[in-house]
């Protein structure tokens, strides 16, 4: 049976504390010096994926020993090393391909120096994560009325990865976009990139301003803490975080009942009884799509380097999403702050947006 790996972190210290209990007594800090010194873990064991084309695969879970925000400030080189040396434990553990998850497919050049350092393939996941999030944004948005092709759309954090390919994708299917980020030139690099039938395309330093603008975002930065609050967006827009850790402030939530806010790249696994072994706060059987990009390209045996690097392609995100529903993976539905939304939910989110 084929078997992919799978890279884990905790993103804060209290994530640390939740397995080793008595350090929640200890600050942030103290934790992050501790677990620095901790060898990678293999995490656990995943069974029982089965597409229904009727291939039978088998994953793990192997733990980066890093919080974000030592993935993120740590010495380069270091946290290089430290995410190489748990891939190579999936690697010896029988892995034929990884797949990067949270910060470890971010930093540095964004997997393409893992990948040389291993003799498997690797992934980030990025192409799926893609798929899924623009999906899951289009349906959201024709469940709140919003006619795209008479919205604005903004993308903060364009001139990533993921955000360059989600700025080509909806630049031939809204009225008007909005590209946000912190420099200037690689916003205008993405607006190059666009081929004809482009709608007209402006570009933000400040989300601040430009948010309350739009009526559909994508929002897919890299930053450590929230970065959009309450007051940064529209009445009745529909927000798609990709970021782990989120972008949008939870105070969304708590403070704004007419906006609606969904989680990107959330999917169903195929198989009956498929089980992580490992507790993601999510439903039994769904993972985010990240880690299901590297299950497809297993089912598939196509143990290739898929996504890689700053440049991501569209094409490949609509191809992985061609090969999802091939083998039966689909959108988990819509979750907003690590809980299920229904559509009776959108439905009053809509109402209040309305009044």
């Amino acid at each position: 049976m084929d078997r992919f790996a799978f890279v884990i972190h905790p993103l804060t210290a209290r994530d640390v504390a939740r397995k080793y209990g008595l350090m929640r007594l200890l600050p942030d800090r103290a934790v992050e010096a501790i677990i620095s010194r901790m060898s990678p873990k293999y995490v656990s064991t995943i069974t029982g994926i089965r597409s229904k084309q009727g291939v039978e695969i088998e994953g793990m879970l192997v733990g980066c020993p890093l919080t974000s925000r030592q993935l993120i400030e740590g010495d380069p080189e270091k946290v290089l090393q430290r995410i190489i040396e748990t891939c190579r434990l999936a690697e010896a553990r029988g892995a034929q391909i990884v797949g990067l998850g949270a910060f470890t497919s971010v930093v540095g050049d964004a997997g393409i120096s893992i990948a040389r350092a291993l003799n498997i393939p690797v992934t980030t996941g990025n192409s799926y994560t893609v798929a899924t999030a623009l999906q899951a944004l289009m349906h959201a948005a024709q469940l709140m009325g919003i006619d795209p092709k008479q919205a604005t759309a903004g993308v903060l954090g364009a001139a990533g990865s993921i955000g360059r390919v989600c700025s080509q994708y909806l630049s031939t299917r809204v009225r008007e976009l909005v590209l946000i980020g912190l420099d200037t030139d690689p916003l205008e690099d993405v607006a190059r990139s666009f081929g004809e039938g482009a709608c007209p395309t402006t570009i933000s330093r400040d989300s601040h301003a430009a948010l309350p603008e739009c009526d559909l975002v994508v929002s897919v930065t890299s930053a450590v803490d929230t970065v959009v609050e309450p007051e940064d967006l529209k009445r009745g827009a529909v927000v798609c975080d990709v970021a782990r850790p989120r972008d949008i402030s939870r105070r969304v939530a708590q403070e704004r009942d007419d906006v609606l806010v969904i989680e990107g790249g959330v999917v169903r696994v195929p198989g009956e009884n498929v089980d992580f072994h490992f507790d993601f706060g999510f439903p039994p059987g769904t993972a985010y799509a990240c880690m299901a990009e590297t299950m497809i390209l297993t089912m598939e045996r196509r143990f290739e380097c898929y996504s890689l690097g700053r440049q991501l392609s569209l094409d490949k995100a609509l191809e992985i999403a061609a090969l999802a529903e091939k083998h039966g993976f689909e959108l988990a539905g819509f979750r907003s702050f690590e809980r299920p939304i229904s559509e009776e939910q959108i439905a009053r989110i809509r109402h209040n947006a309305g009044r």
